[in-house]
């Protein structure tokens, strides 16, 4: 299927590695062209030059925190007027709920609901002007189902959701969607580093935790950057104009809920 996005300019943020990535890559491989952020310089550099050669996009990297205002600034000079825009940030450390400061509160909602937000704010407009525009946001399937040790993630991912579900229904009209991909598991250092701090709780491997979750998985395995990429570039494609204020929970079966 051709998603009829071929020449349009898409903002990735976070998009050195994981799922980041694998939606960079989707939208290269429809002609979009692309600026990716990340905060490690030598691994952006590394995936734009590596989705170059894949694909012959153009690929603009711009390293810095995107949760950060100087981070969003550089990233809207390099890219001031996207078509597509897929926020994206590292979720917060788990813990227990006892432990965490007002501090902690406010990194939290600020890296996963309010950059989101400020990003969202700063091109919406332009994308309604030009009557197309496709939003999305990385989020959580944490978002449907909590996970207890992500309190964290849990609170300032849903208040996000919360916020789309009300501005999506205004921008569709203009052809602007705004919709949000909640992961559930998939092969990430995300995933990798919780099996860690749960493995150390409950003194056992990683690995033991890893091999525990996918076989409890419906589909006996996690999911891939390369599938939630493509979903993404989906919802990203002009096809998707009917599709907006939606939580598309990618997990392979895992949420065990009718609605």
């Amino acid at each position: 299927m051709d998603l009829g996005i071929r020449g349009k300019t898409a903002l990735v943020c976070a998009a050195s590695k994981g799922l980041g990535k694998g939606c960079a890559l989707s939208l290269a491989r429809e002609g979009v062209n692309l600026v990716i952020t990340a905060r490690g310089r030598e691994a952006l550099e590394a995936t734009a030059e590596e989705i170059r050669k894949a694909t012959g996009a153009r690929v603009t990297a711009i390293a810095g925190d995107i949760t950060t205002p100087e981070g969003r600034a550089a990233a809207l000079a390099a890219c001031p007027s996207p078509d597509l825009l897929v926020n994206n940030a590292g979720g917060p450390p788990p813990g227990d709920f006892r432990s965490w400061t007002r501090e902690d509160w406010i990194k939290a909602v600020d890296a996963n609901m309010l950059t989101p937000i400020e990003l969202i704010k700063a091109t919406v407009d332009g994308m309604i002007a030009r009557r197309f525009g496709r939003i999305v946001n990385i989020t959580s399937g944490a978002v449907k189902m909590p996970i207890p040790e992500l309190g964290l993630s849990n609170g300032a991912r849903t208040g996000l959701s919360g916020f789309v579900a009300g501005l999506a229904r205004q921008t569709v009209q203009h052809n602007v969607t705004i919709n949000n991909l909640l992961p559930g598991p998939f092969d990430t250092d995300r995933l990798r580093s919780n099996f860690a701090f749960n493995a150390q709780k409950l003194g056992r491997t990683p690995e033991e935790l890893a091999r525990a979750r996918s076989d409890a998985n419906p589909a006996k395995r996690f999911g891939t950057i390369e599938e939630f990429g493509d979903a993404c570039a989906f919802l990203c494609g002009a096809q998707a104009g009917f599709i907006t204020g939606q939580n598309l929970l990618l997990d392979g079966g895992a949420y065990p809920g009718t609605f």
